[in-house]
């Protein structure tokens, strides 16, 4: 989308839009006027979007409303995140969607709630940071966040004392971060939110508790997993999944991009192998293969529980999906401020990403949008960038 003034009323419409959707979860004016504002900061064309800029940027002569607003006044993030994603549902609902499930590292300093060493994804190494859990939904229309809670190490949750200063409440206990990933596919489906399957990485995927409940709830699901996991074969009760793989014929492996990333498309070569065949005829159970293909070395492995009729091809598709989230923290990072905050308690940081993640969600529609009225375009890519708003025009 361009930079003129026509593309800064669209975006500024629909955020408007948007925010009708949850403006009655506030009881006063000033709130309601602050959050829009908050939104419209975030999307701003801003170096840096921290309270005194994203003041600036909405008129005011100092961040005392936007500290009030994620710090001090009593509003619900939980209840503005229903209605974005009841928004995100209306906008970009799929009935072959994929949820995503992924964390993603904050730097920031020792006192904000959940900081501690620990490995951040962002930064590639074990730092000072905070860590969110999140969940993706990526339907044919686009991809956005439609979850998120922040991680409480045990360094937190067992000094009761800290956690109260940091605004956590008594009742929140240490939850790993797959207990937490768990809590928000089983929010999607009790909301009957449109998708079909489900897919994380090993770190995730690893969980054989997390795959038997996904099962029994008859959610198709690819997860990733390490070489060392073990599966119920035609030859052995725990069979490691990477001997699966070292007797198949080469015909076998076959060559596909399972999606574009940011140097074209990421071509490996797949095979699967059938397991636990006498579960029940209109299901299967695979152990999928994705082998380097100039270091055949290098090979991940994935569980997929899915419809009998299920294709190679659809099982890396949706394997291959689960970078949709790296796309999205990319852009909510560079385009909405996702990581750009300076709260430091436990309610302000939900507080922030959920207005964050409203204004991601926004931008994907608006992107829907535009690639539906390019009949010139008949198959949109899977990666693409998020309009960028632009006040200078």
């Amino acid at each position: 989308m361009g930079g003129d003034l026509a593309d800064v009323r669209l975006w500024a419409g629909e955020l408007e839009r948007l925010h009708g959707r949850f403006v009655h979860r506030f009881s006063r004016s000033e709130p309601r006027e602050s959050a829009l504002a908050y939104m419209h900061g975030l999307v701003a064309p801003l170096e840096r979007k921290n309270g005194w800029t994203l003041a600036e940027q909405a008129g005011h002569g100092a961040p005392d409303r936007i500290h009030r607003l994620l710090n001090r006044i009593d509003w619900n993030a939980d209840e503005i995140l229903d209605d974005v994603r009841d928004y995100v549902v209306e906008h970009l609902g799929d009935p072959d969607a994929v949820l995503i499930v992924d964390d993603t590292g904050f730097l920031k300093g020792v006192r904000s709630a959940g900081v501690q060493r620990q490995y951040s994804g962002t930064a590639g190494r074990t730092e000072n940071c905070q860590v969110g859990v999140f969940l993706a939904y990526a339907g044919a229309r686009g991809r956005t966040l439609i979850d998120r809670r922040l991680y409480l190490p045990t360094s937190w949750t067992d000094d009761r004392d800290r956690c109260r200063t940091a605004g956590v409440e008594d009742t929140v206990a240490f939850e790993t971060k797959v207990v937490i990933a768990k809590a928000m596919v089983r929010r999607a489906i009790t909301e009957k939110i449109p998708f079909r399957w489900v897919t994380a990485d090993a770190a995730y995927g690893f969980s054989k508790g997390w795959r038997t409940e996904l099962e029994r709830a008859d959610v198709f699901h690819v997860m990733a997993t390490t070489r060392h996991d073990t599966v119920v074969s035609r030859w052995a009760m725990d069979h490691p999944v990477h001997d699966l793989f070292n007797a198949l014929p080469r015909q076998k492996w076959k060559r596909r991009s399972c999606g574009n990333g940011a140097h074209g498309p990421r071509v490996y070569d797949w095979a699967r192998v059938e397991v636990r065949p006498w579960h029940r005829e209109d299901r299967r159970h695979w152990v999928l293969a994705r082998r380097s293909v100039s270091r055949p070395d290098q090979i991940s492995y994935y569980i997929a529980y899915c419809p009998a009729e299920t294709t190679l091809d659809e099982l890396i598709r949706v394997a291959g999906s689960r970078w949709a989230i790296e796309e999205c923290f990319q852009t909510a990072k560079q385009e909405c401020g996702l990581d750009d905050y300076q709260v430091r308690r436990y309610p302000g940081w939900h507080r922030h990403i959920t207005l964050a993640m409203a204004a991601h969600a926004c931008l994907t529609v608006l992107r829907a949008r535009e690639l539906d009225t390019d009949k010139a375009e008949t198959d949109p890519p899977s990666s693409y960038p998020l309009p960028s708003p632009n006040s200078d025009a």
